[in-house]
């Protein structure tokens, strides 16, 4: 039956996409949601937690309020946290009772605004769809208040092209600069999808390497006064689906470009051996962008033409981002008929009870499905070593399973 599961997890939720994305801002997040329920973000999902403090929190709605309705216990409880901690902004998103039960939230944000005198927002989330649309909206409302200052005579739009990263498409923007720098925001960047390992620090020696500066990143190691200035970079870096509505309205709003992809390294292309797969098609799961940046690199890397591995999308992503063939499956009854096909398959560890023996499985973690459980062993990708060490593994498990 669709949209059911017998084996695999979930991803993360909206939720906890809106909670990743604005966790460093110096906000107040609060989950209208029964007690607990942010406890799988912030003890599963969120690296941070336990290093670095943010103003996590839930309503604690119960069963009564769900059938009554106590906006004011709601509301006095966000006034009384807000009055002592004073945070920059108050974000309160609906899972799914205060959606069912249809919960103003907008008019209670007007009225936090009002009592407090601290920007209050909400978002449209329900915790029915995945972290990637939280991040998505989270991201471009703060492209939205970078940019409210603008008028629409400020900036020419940039054009409406997708174009994906590589040495040549950034050389073109820093040619352009001439002697000063390229500022480039990045866009897109949490825990979730970018582990604690060094991947966000080693994309911005990236940038630097080839004359830029960043001067944002969204929202990992940038706050909130960085994030909100950023209107007058140059160009944007999308660096996952979620970042992709903040590039549309810096795009449309400030007249920034942006390039979408991840810098993951060019190596000496191996002599994979021409029967490696035996004609049966490789696959990577995970996020969009990552996915289909990495099968590129895999593909350069091990010597296999062009779209020899396929991405597969399991969660929320746009058409401009799907390379041709790539295939979006969000059940598990659809990701079994082209699993079962497979030579080689690239997922989370929690992927492989469903893989087919015949199959090599490389894991790759992934936070956002599989949490902190492997944690550790997620390498950064977008380093020459390690790299070099993933595609050996690739090749070391092809041979042992003789594929």
């Amino acid at each position: 039956m669709k949209q059911t599961a017998r084996i695999l997890s979930t991803y993360s939720a909206d939720t906890f996409g809106v909670c990743s994305a604005l966790y460093e801002l110096g906000g107040m997040v609060v989950i209208h949601d029964p007690s607990g329920c942010n406890s799988t973000y912030t003890t599963h999902d969120e690296p941070r937690w336990f290093s670095e403090p943010s103003q996590i929190f839930v309503s604690a709605l119960t069963e009564q309020d769900a059938i009554l309705g106590n906006d004011a216990k709601l509301i006095a409880d966000i006034e009384a946290a807000a009055k002592e901690l004073h945070p920059r902004f108050i974000c309160l998103i609906p899972s799914q009772i205060a959606h069912m039960i249809a919960t103003d939230c907008r008019a209670i944000c007007r009225i936090l605004e009002k009592n407090t005198g601290i920007p209050a927002f909400t978002l449209p989330t329900n915790s029915m769809h995945y972290y990637e649309r939280g991040i998505y909206f989270a991201l471009q409302k703060l492209a939205g208040l970078a940019c409210q200052s603008l008028s629409e005579s400020d900036a020419a739009p940039a054009p409406a092209v997708t174009s994906w990263l590589s040495e040549e498409s950034l050389a073109r923007f820093v040619q352009d600069k001439a002697a000063a720098p390229l500022c480039v925001n990045v866009l897109g960047a949490t825990p979730l999808d970018f582990a604690m390992n060094g991947s966000i620090g080693s994309i911005r020696h990236w940038l630097e390497a080839r004359g830029c500066r960043v001067t944002s990143c969204w929202a990992m190691g940038s706050d909130l006064d960085a994030i909100l200035t950023s209107h007058r970079a140059d160009l944007d870096l999308v660096v996952s689906y979620g970042g992709l509505g903040a590039a549309h309205t810096l795009r449309e709003r400030a007249g920034i470009p942006y390039l979408v992809g991840l810098p993951f390294p060019q190596l000496q292309p191996i002599d994979t051996p021409s029967n490696a797969l035996a004609g049966r098609p490789a696959y990577i799961i995970g996020e969009t962008v990552f996915a289909e940046s990495l099968a590129r690199a895999l593909e350069a890397a091990l010597g296999l033409p062009r779209s020899a591995i396929t991405a597969i999308v399991p969660m929320e992503t746009d058409s401009e981002l799907l390379q041709p063939g790539t295939l979006c499956l969000t059940d598990e009854c659809e990701l079994l008929p082209p699993l079962r096909k497979a030579g080689l398959i690239i997922a989370d560890p929690l992927y492989e009870p469903i893989c087919p023996p015949a199959a090599a499985f490389v894991p790759l973690p992934h936070i956002a499905f599989s949490g902190r459980l492997y944690e550790k062993d997620i390498p950064n990708l977008i380093e020459a070593a390690p790299f070099a060490a993933f595609v050996q593994k690739i090749l070391r498990t092809l041979q042992q399973n003789d594929v």
